[in-house]
């Protein structure tokens, strides 16, 4: 299992692949496996990468609460698709097996036996809050208005890069593209969001963070459902 070398083009084309029908590394919740990729990219993907750059934005915004997120970070050759060797943490290894002094990503064996305890049962009580499923969930359907940089832009890529955020809590619905003006057209694309979970001004910084075709987004309309 493996990436290859994320701070290369191929290991970041094989990476945003790997996103393309998922939100995480592993499961369906942030987790410590996302920010051991993140730690090992050594900046944002391409936006081209629109699969590798929404999911990277993401976990950004989590950078505060990283320490706090659930799960093990494990090396990054326990991770991604099989069948692809990890690279990027080639040259760490063997570091570490010079110098016993450093550990960079801690170890099992280590640990003692209260501290795996303590480990354990947050990360039950974790789940066992995610699993819990209010008896009504209150929900929003919004309508974007998603415009470009001008009537050069790819309006399909645009499509697809909007398209490409998945979070828990997001269902993207019908689109089209509407005139501007002077051969400009705007996306108009419609979703339905789980109130506690999606906001709109998340959407709008997922969403304007592919810069390289998107120039601003709106809210066009707003109702409960």
């Amino acid at each position: 299992m493996g990436f290859g070398d994320l701070k290369t083009p191929a290991g970041l084309k094989v990476l945003n692949e790997f996103l393309a029908d998922k939100s995480y590394i592993e499961g369906y919740v942030p987790s410590q496996a996302d920010i051991a990729v993140f730690d090992a990219l050594s900046g944002a993907p391409s936006s081209d990468l629109c699969h590798a750059l929404r999911w990277y934005n993401h976990i950004k915004s989590y950078q505060k609460e990283k320490g706090s997120l659930p799960g093990v970070k494990k090396p990054l050759g326990q991770y991604g698709p099989a069948g692809v060797q990890d690279t990027t943490a080639a040259a760490p290894a063997a570091a570490d097996e010079d110098d016993d002094d450093i550990d960079l990503f801690g170890s099992d064996e280590e640990e003692d036996e209260e501290s795996k305890k303590i480990k354990e049962e947050r990360l039950a009580a974790y789940n066992a809050k995610k699993a819990k499923k209010p008896a009504l969930i209150a929900k929003s359907s919004i309508l974007l208005d998603v415009k470009p940089w001008d009537d050069e832009t790819d309006m399909a890529k645009l499509e697809e890069c909007v398209r490409s955020i998945q979070l828990d809590g997001l269902v993207w619905g019908q689109s089209k593209f509407l005139p501007v003006g002077y051969g400009i057209k705007k996306l108009q694309i419609a979703c339905v969001v789980e109130d506690d979970k999606v906001g709109t001004d998340q959407l709008e910084e997922l969403i304007t963070a592919f810069e390289d075709y998107v120039q601003s987004m709106d809210v066009a309309a707003f109702n409960k459902i």
